[in-house]
């Protein structure tokens, strides 16, 4: 739940830059893309973590 709302923040935080500083679209495009990666990767290693303590493994 967390991931979702920091994903969605992060993307209207860079919409909302983008269109004051139309010139830098390019790098907050990139930069952005980046840190959605690291969110979703940072989450499916805490859902796998959660799995295995779950399953004692």
């Amino acid at each position: 739940m967390v991931s979702a709302f920091s994903q969605g923040w992060a993307t209207t935080r860079a919409m909302d830059n983008m269109g004051r500083q139309p010139e830098a679209a390019g790098d907050i495009r990139s930069t952005l893309l980046v840190a959605l990666a690291f969110m979703e990767a940072l989450t499916l290693f805490a859902m796998i973590v959660a799995i295995l303590i779950w399953t004692k493994v």
